[in-house]
Formats: structure tokens, C-alpha cells, sequence
């Protein structure tokens, strides 16, 4: 299993490099920016990039299925099938913020075994590998460690934005009226920040296999928790609502205040 997780991790690796190669020279660029049927902007960078990261893991990895955010499923006999989100966060991108980042996981039937996020512009990856810990790389500084936060009111609260929260604003915000302070945006950055101990908790809805995938591995290979609003283990098929914890002591605390009756 060693020697197959290490040619795995090669792949997913190859993969990551592939598709910065092609978004780079997007980046601030005069990309114009559609609108797919639920309202999300995607960009030829995204599909580029996904291109890119297919012809890779097709090369490499020939037996295993592929579930990407921009071309859809194939392979869906496989046991092992790679997610991908060649950009996650296509709205900072194409604002020119570098808080967006390529996602890459590989799933052994619906558990995420290895998670990369890469930040293409600045250089920082995360790498995650069930069993392991999680490792990262770039040069803007951060070590690889949650941080101790038990209490709440301690804590720094992260969201993407208030939109994806829809109907379940008001059960956010009481985990919001509980913690220090909350910032907005990130996409998958936060929770690479999580993971370095920048950040405590992150409460987000509509996330779709390719959005949280890859993050898991990170999180709790860094020490974190990853789970659904109930605090179990997030499904392919779940509903989209994510809690991430640096301190795994706190999850029962955001539990409980999504779970209020007030």
C-alpha cells in the first residue's frame, strides 16, 4: 500500500504542476468569465486546467476513474477515482486574488485517501495523506499544525462568502455570535490557513465533492477535524454543509450552536 499511495501521490503531484502551468498566465489577465447553469463563473483557465490535469492522471493512472468540477465523471466502475477542481475559488481569480487554488484528491470508494491544495501564484502547497501527516511548502512562511483553541469564544471563524449559506444563515450566524471574530472569503485557502494554525473553525454550505475532497486530508493530517453539520463524516452524496476544526475539541461546540433551537 506504501509503494502505491507514493505512485499516487507522483500522479497527483503531476497533476497540480500541469495545471499551474496553464493557469499562470491567465492570472490578471483579460479572461473572460461565463456563467454555467447554477450561476458559478468558470473561465478557460478552469477548463484548461482540468484538461491538463486529466491527460496526466489518464497517463499515469489509466485504471482509475476521474470526477472533475468543469467535464464530469469517467470511469465510474473504478474503486479509486480522482476529484478534481482545477480552480477552486474562480471568483478571487478572476478579481486577481491569489486566495484560489488547485484541488487534487483521490478517493479509495468514497474515503479520501490524498488531497493536494496548490496555490499556483504563490508558490504554497499542502499535501495530505491519510495516515500521515500533512505536509507544506512555500515562501511566504507557516508551519504545518493546528493550533490549541477549545473555547469558541477564542476562535477565528471563517466563511467564504454569506451567499452560499442561503436558508442557513441564521443557524451560521449563531456559531458566528460565539467566536471572536469572523473573516469572509478564501475558498480552499482557509483551509490550507486552518491547517497552519492561522485559522479555527471554517462553517460552509453547497460545497460539492470537488470543493472539500482534497481539503480533508489536509485538515486532519495537520491535526483538524473535517465533518458535515451533524459531525460526521462528510459523504459523496451528502448535502453539501461543512464544518472544518483546527482544535478537535471544539467540533462539539459548533454542533451544538448549528443545532440550536432559538
Amino acid at each position: 500500500m506504501t509503494a502505491a499511495t507514493d505512485t499516487w501521490l507522483a500522479a497527483a503531484i503531476a497533476a497540480a504542476d500541469a495545471a499551474g502551468n496553464v493557469i499562470r498566465p491567465f492570472f490578471r489577465g483579460t479572461t473572460a468569465a461565463d456563467l454555467k447553469p447554477d450561476q458559478s463563473p468558470v473561465t478557460l483557465a478552469d477548463r484548461d486546467a482540468e484538461r491538463a490535469m486529466r491527460a496526466v492522471l489518464a497517463q499515469r493512472c489509466p485504471d482509475h476513474g476521474i470526477l472533475g468540477e468543469e467535464y464530469g465523471l469517467t470511469g465510474s466502475d473504478s474503486r479509486l477515482r480522482w476529484v478534481l477542481d482545477p480552480i477552486d475559488g474562480t471568483r478571487a481569480f478572476i478579481t486577481g486574488r491569489p486566495v484560489f487554488g488547485i484541488l487534487v484528491a483521490l478517493l479509495d470508494s468514497d474515503t479520501p485517501v490524498l488531497g493536494i491544495i496548490d496555490q499556483p501564484i504563490t508558490g504554497e502547497r499542502w499535501i495530505g495523506v491519510a495516515g500521515r501527516p500533512t505536509v507544506f511548502s512555500g515562501p511566504l512562511g507557516g508551519r504545518i499544525g493546528t493550533r490549541a483553541c477549545g473555547d469558541l469564544a477564542h476562535a477565528e471563524l471563517s466563511c467564504t462568502s454569506p451567499e452560499m449559506l442561503g436558508e442557513d444563515l441564521p443557524r451560521w450566524r449563531r456559531v458566528a455570535a460565539r467566536v471572536r471574530r469572523n473573516t469572509w472569503g478564501g475558498d480552499c485557502y482557509a483551509y490550507g490557513l486552518l491547517a497552519l494554525g492561522q485559522i479555527d473553525v471554517i462553517v460552509e454550505c453547497d460545497l460539492k465533492p470537488w470543493d472539500w475532497a482534497a481539503l480533508l486530508p489536509v485538515v486532519e493530517g495537520a491535526g483538524g477535524r473535517m465533518t458535515d453539520w451533524q459531525g460526521n463524516q462528510p459523504r459523496m452524496n451528502g448535502d453539501g454543509r461543512i464544518i472544518a476544526v483546527g482544535d478537535p475539541a471544539l467540533l462539539p461546540s459548533v454542533v451544538a450552536a448549528l443545532d440550536a433551537r432559538e
